[in-house]
């Protein structure tokens, strides 16, 4: 039997924008044992050696491969049951959120710059789900959440 071990914090997105603003954030996990997760196998160039998990691409229109990520992320988080979680979507992270819940994580989600009109679905399927809720546009902050603090970009 592997014992789990227990990382600070989980990040994890989809691979494109979702990527780009998580790693906006990277300063903030200084110091901290951080896993870094994403679609998109060429980003782990972006985080420190033996710390990042390629995960499959998935979307509601790809329903086996969202079984098949669902799967990599729960033996992720089983391995490394993180206290917090980080996401700036999409599925990725509200499965990592939703899962995380089972091991006693902690979840952030900001929801992406790109869409200014209204939150993504993720967005909006996570919200009963995140400790903190942010989205990067004004307009969409609501006051019993999400909340507004700035935008990434």
């Amino acid at each position: 039997m592997v014992l789990a071990t227990r990382c600070d914090v989980l990040a994890i997105s989809s691979s494109g924008g979702h990527w780009a603003e998580l790693s906006r954030l990277f300063v903030a996990f200084d110091g901290l044992d951080v896993q870094f997760a994403c679609t998109d196998a060429g980003r782990i160039a972006d985080v420190p050696p033996g710390r990042f998990h390629v995960l499959m691409d998935a979307n509601k229109r790809t329903p086996w491969r969202l079984v098949i990520c669902t799967l990599e992320i729960a033996r992720l988080i089983a391995t490394v049951r993180p206290r917090v979680i980080v996401s700036t979507g999409a599925a990725p992270g509200l499965i990592a959120i939703l899962l995380g819940r089972l091991v006693g994580a902690k979840a952030v989600w900001v929801d992406i710059f790109g869409l200014v009109e209204r939150m993504t679905l993720s967005g909006r399927l996570v919200k009963p789900f995140a400790d903190v809720h942010l989205v990067q546009w004004p307009h969409l902050a609501k006051p019993d959440g999400p909340h507004y603090r700035g935008s990434l970009l």
